[in-house]
Order: C-alpha cells, then sequence, then structure tokens
C-alpha cells in the first residue's frame, strides 16, 4: 500500500502480511487468514500515515522515552531531580507531553520481511536526561510472527521502556466488540495500584481475583466485576509480573468466531493487559470504522510502571553507554 512499508514472510509456514509506517514506527495492519480461509486485519489503525502523527489512543505505535505511568511526574537519578511533565492527574502517562509515537521516525534497513525505524532523542526530551538513538526493527519471522526488537542507548544515565501500543481484535480490527475472546496469561502476581491505577510497589496473587487469566477464560466473563481492582480501572488495565523468555508463550488470545489465535513472547519483566475502557476514535480509521470502547485488547511488553520510583521491581535505569534491549514476538496460527 503506498506510503506504508509492506512486510511478508520469506519462506516456508508464514502467512503474514504487515503494514508499517514511519510516522509513530506504527503498525497499521496485520493480516492474518482466518479458519475460513479469509484474511483478517486484527489490528485497529488510521487509514492514511499522516494520521498518526495525531493518535491520541496510541493506535499501533510505539511508545517512549517510558511507556506506562510514572507518579508525581518526577524522576531522580543520583539525588538530581528531572520534572517532567504530567498529562494525567499530577502523573505522568507515555511520555507526558511531545509523544514519540507522534513524531516522524526515520526508516532504515529494509528488506522484503523487515524494516528498521530510528529516532533521535535529545538530552531533557520529555525532561529524560541524556541524548539517546533508540531503534525499533519489525520482522516477519517463520512461524508466522511479528518480531519486533528494540535497541537505545544514551551518554547520560536515563531510564528507558519502549513499547508497542498495538489494540487487536483477532475478529477483524472492524468487528466492534471482543466478547467472544478468550485469555490465558501466564503470570500468578500482579502490581498492585492505588486508585490513579499507580503501583504501589507490592505484588500480590491473582489467585482469587477478577485478574487471574492461569486458566483460559472469556475476556469479558469478570471485566465488570464488582471489585475495587476493576472498578479503578473500569475493566482491565493491569500490569503482570512474567517469568518469560523468548521459547514460551506467556500469553495466548483466541477467537472462537475467526479461530485465529495470537500468542506472545518475550523477554520482558512485565505485560500490561488493557481493554480499550476509555477508546472512542470515530474519524480518520481505516474504513471509517468506529472504534469503541472495549472494541479490541492490548497486551504491552516491558518494565512495570513507575518502576523509577520502586525499588522492589527492575527500575529500568540504565547508566550512560549501557545498551537497552527488549524484543516481543507475536505468533499467529488458526483453531481447529
Amino acid at each position: 500500500m503506498q506510503n506504508f512499508t509492506e512486510l511478508t514472510g520469506q519462506g516456508e509456514g508464514n502467512f503474514l502480511h504487515v503494514l508499517t509506517t514511519e510516522n509513530g514506527a506504527a503498525i497499521r495492519s496485520i493480516f492474518v487468514p482466518d479458519k475460513h480461509g479469509n484474511e483478517v486485519d486484527v489490528v485497529q489503525g488510521y487509514e492514511h500515515p499522516e494520521d498518526y502523527l495525531h493518535n491520541p489512543p496510541v493506535l499501533g505505535a510505539v511508545v517512549g522515552r517510558y511507556a506506562g505511568r510514572i507518579a508525581g511526574a518526577d524522576v531522580e537519578i543520583d539525588g538530581i531531580h528531572y520534572p517532567l511533565t504530567a498529562n494525567e492527574n499530577n502523573n505522568t502517562l507515555h511520555g507526558g507531553r511531545d509523544f514519540y509515537h507522534e513524531r516522524r521516525w526515520t526508516k532504515e534497513d529494509v528488506t522484503p520481511s523487515s524494516v528498521t525505524y530510528s529516532l533521535f532523542s535529545p538530552h531533557l526530551d520529555q525532561g529524560m536526561p541524556g541524548s539517546a538513538k533508540i531503534t525499533v526493527t519489525y520482522s516477519v519471522i517463520q512461524g508466522n510472527a511479528l518480531q519486533i526488537s528494540y535497541e537505545a542507548q544514551a551518554d547520560q544515565d536515563t531510564f528507558f521502556n519502549l513499547t508497542n501500543h498495538s489494540y487487536f481484535n483477532l475478529n477483524g480490527h472492524a468487528a466492534g466488540d471482543i466478547a467472544d475472546h478468550r485469555l490465558l496469561l501466564q503470570s500468578l502476581r500482579y502490581a498492585q495500584a492505588d486508585a490513579e491505577n499507580i503501583p504501589t510497589g507490592d505484588l500480590q496473587p491473582v489467585d482469587g481475583t477478577p485478574l487471574d487469566f492461569t486458566r483460559e477464560h472469556e475476556i469479558v466473563e469478570r471485566i465488570d466485576a464488582d471489585d475495587t481492582l476493576i472498578r479503578n480501572a473500569q475493566g482491565y488495565d493491569h500490569c503482570y509480573a512474567l517469568n518469560s523468555d523468548l521459547h514460551t508463550p506467556i500469553a495466548r488470545a483466541r477467537s472462537e468466531r475467526s479461530g485465529i489465535v495470537m500468542e506472545v513472547l518475550t523477554d520482558c519483566p512485565a505485560i500490561v493487559f488493557y481493554t480499550a475502557n476509555f477508546l472512542d476514535v470515530k474519524e480518520r480509521t481505516k474504513g471509517n470504522a468506529p472504534y469503541g470502547r472495549r472494541s479490541s485488547f492490548c497486551l504491552e511488553t516491558g518494565y512495570f510502571p513507575d518502576s523509577p520510583h520502586k525499588d522492589l521491581f527492575p527500575n529500568a535505569l540504565y547508566r550512560a553507554g549501557e545498551k537497552f534491549t527488549h524484543t516481543t514476538i507475536y505468533r499467529f496460527s488458526q483453531q481447529g
């Protein structure tokens, strides 16, 4: 498609067809065949590349320098405070202002099955210290999978937490709801959070809570449970602790209607499960499809939100010259 970079798999066994754009370094589409042989676009997105330069819900794009919430819009490194921009109550969310996901990235190293985008982030960009070179590489790899690999390095001590913010609906981006979707999430603990969804620093067992997906069940089964955990987020917007590698899936979502299965593999310590509780996009979308509340879900891998303030969590601090790396794989198949 014109002005989008088109990626397809090499060799046998790949059926993915992916479209990306340098605006936001975003995933515009992932086409997957369903159980009837129809090609289904399972990612919500915009019609034109320029639409990603104004993207409040962060459809498909890269989030940084620190994805997630940071309490008090401030970080401290070796006794020096760096004020950030508050954009959600008194906290910073997804960078605060001048978002990475609303910038034009540079396209590099294009092959038929992969593309690399880069971004230069100057010292005190979004308030964070250190000039940084950041890259993200999208690759369609063997096994019907999309691999996302990040690298970043700064000339001063800084925090990095990069993720992709794709909204998935395995019945198609315009299907309207995820009522028939089921989820298995291999995590025994979640990050306890306060009323503003800022982690307290404690990890709590999912057992006995509506956050327990250690046995597969419908996403919507407990999404309106009369429970503080659910009420505060108005659905699912929770961070889970992982013991993960790039060989074993830590999450599996599937749709009964389409038969499409999506597995997530990552080397990150945490994953945020979000059910688009506040999504409301009616313009500029693909085919002018309305994207409403709970019409999709996100599985965002990375560090814990607010880890710069929490000793319990890996705190995402990278010393000058130290390289940040992170890889996540979304693997697709069909159920019988």
